[in-house]
């Protein structure tokens, strides 16, 4: 079941795979996200990922309506959408330094594109992976163009009902994808912990028979990390040098010493994982002397009987286990012994 993007291996039997999702936090300086990508380096990411559009590319150049953001929970209220995106996208000339950049830290880079344009246009950069955003889901033909190059395909399930990602699924297997990962993502921005519902992972992970992992618009790094103990193998998180600096997704996205804590934790909570096991580990074995068990609270003298003032449960573990207690008292003990030792079967009569 393990996965490989780039140097990486993915899967359940590898630490959390954690991208660094650049959007648009650039502000449309070359300068700042190529130091976006050092930082996500620096902060332990294994991947950088892009977006690959322009906004003719991905909307009509139309004022009003719409074409308007009118939403007054939105971060984007009062944009006009080709304005936006226009901000927003990352020049297609910028793409093969930011990956050089990338790949000289060891890190995977690839995109998501969101036209059969861009893909032709990643392909002629070798990107190791492609990825398909939630508002995409329901694009089957760009799915089945990204499916068709036999790269990993990762999949952000926002939006979509169980019916639409069957669709999406299909559509990815049938035009060639072997290596699928579904992420659970909640298309809200900022999402709230409690409009996040990891607990669907088990269950894509059983309908879809593939990996899944997370793209997560919270805040701070508590849902990732419980996504990894539900079986999450990827995490995706938006990433910027700075919020208070601004950027059309700086809001929602982890600054270098939250994404740091994010890689850690992650790999904590899977480290965790382990397997079902009962009983002391080898690691806990050494502290068993600090159970209680039966000791000889007074110095006794052979055929001496024992009751509760001379024999009595306490640490350490050395001595036989408390619950034989109500079996032993009144028996006689078969030589002298001094207070401290540890009740053993040849010291019962």
């Amino acid at each position: 079941m393990t996965i490989t993007i780039g140097p990486h291996s993915v899967g359940p039997r590898h630490r959390p795979f954690i991208i660094a999702e650049m959007s648009g936090n650039h502000n449309q300086s070359l300068e700042r996200a190529l130091a976006i990508v050092d930082a996500a380096a620096a902060s332990g990411a294994h991947a950088l990922k892009l977006q690959t559009y322009t906004a003719d590319t991905i909307t009509l150049d139309v004022r009003g309506g719409e074409f308007d953001i009118e939403d007054a929970a939105s971060l984007w209220k009062g944009r006009n959408l080709h304005d936006l995106y226009r901000e927003a996208s990352t020049p297609w000339e910028w793409h093969a330094a930011i990956m050089e950049r990338a790949k000289s830290h060891g890190m995977a880079c690839f995109s998501s594109p969101f036209d059969e344009t861009a893909i032709d246009f990643l392909e002629t950069l070798d990107v190791p992976a492609y990825k398909i955003a939630s508002f995409e889901n329901i694009h089957l033909p760009l799915i089945r163009k990204a499916a068709s190059t036999g790269k990993p395909l990762i999949i952000s399930t926002g939006l979509a009902s169980l019916a639409e990602l069957d669709e999406a699924v299909t559509a990815a297997r049938d035009a060639g994808c072997r290596d699928l990962i579904l992420l659970k993502c909640t298309s809200t921005y900022p999402a709230t912990p409690t409009n996040t519902n990891i607990a669907t992972i088990p269950n894509m992970r059983d309908v879809f028979s593939c990996q899944i992992g997370l793209s997560d618009h919270t805040m701070g790094v508590g849902v990732a990390v419980a996504a990894v103990a539900l079986g999450a193998t990827v995490v995706e998180k938006h990433f910027t040098l700075s919020r208070a600096e601004g950027g059309v997704d700086s809001a929602f996205s982890l600054e270098p010493s939250e994404l740091a804590s994010l890689v850690t934790e992650t790999e904590r909570a899977w480290q965790s994982l382990g397997q079902v096991t009962y009983g002391p580990t080898e690691a806990e074995k050494k502290s068993l002397v600090f159970r209680r068990s039966l000791y000889v609270a007074e110095d006794m003298k052979t055929g001496d009987k024992f009751d509760r003032s001379n024999l009595r449960i306490v640490r350490p573990g050395l001595g036989l286990p408390p619950k034989l207690i109500d079996n032993i008292l009144g028996k006689r003990i078969t030589r002298d012994t001094r207070k401290g030792t540890p009740l053993a079967w040849d010291l019962i009569g």
